[in-house]
């Protein structure tokens, strides 16, 4: 497993500092492995204002976060993302906390915890959209379901996409991953 290779290729528009949060899996069956791995790049990242966590590993699959801790905590602190995270049992509380709480729901159940998006810096009302129309009827999809702004969302899918390819292109050209990190 390079680790690295999944940053980039999963987490470009979070490391560009265009997006809260990044989610991706790995196949790795030695969770200690993925453990060693996402510590050492955790303590590489977080000069630059990042978190790197594990939310889950098991059978043979580990999930895992990187998130912008500043971008986190003002997502997390909007007057309707408070309510809505108190609705799945938020106590408020630092950004940390929360994550500790998500991993927790992460850990409990087969399916994402619908809230995740917030996480991921998807708008309040597409991630409230979602849940109210059980992931049906949006109005497009992207790197989420979009059911609030369409033409703001497609612009930001854009932006995500060229973030991604050129971040690729970087990576395989030499440029090191911390190179390529934002910091905040």
């Amino acid at each position: 497993m390079c680790l690295e290779r999944y940053l980039v290729e999963q987490c470009a528009p979070t490391l560009a500092s265009l997006k809260t949060g990044a989610l991706f899996g790995v196949i790795e069956e030695d969770c200690e492995e993925v453990a060693r791995q996402v510590e050492h790049w955790q303590s590489r990242l977080a000069p630059k204002g990042l978190v790197l966590t594990v939310l889950r590993c098991r059978r043979g699959r580990a999930l895992i976060y990187l998130g912008r801790i500043s971008q986190l905590r003002r997502d997390l602190s909007r007057p309707g993302a408070v309510q809505l995270l108190k609705r799945y049992g938020y106590h408020g509380g630092t950004e940390g906390e929360a994550l500790e709480i998500l991993r927790e729901r992460v850990c409990r159940s087969e399916n994402f915890p619908h809230e995740i998006g917030l996480f991921l810096g998807y708008p309040l009302e597409d991630v409230i959209g979602f849940i109210e129309n059980a992931g049906k009827n949006s109005k497009c999809t992207g790197y989420w379901q979009v059911y609030g702004d369409e033409l703001d969302a497609e612009r930001r899918f854009k932006s995500y996409r060229k973030c991604s390819e050129v971040y690729r292109r970087l990576w395989n050209s030499g440029r090191s991953l911390q190179q390529l990190t934002v910091a905040a």
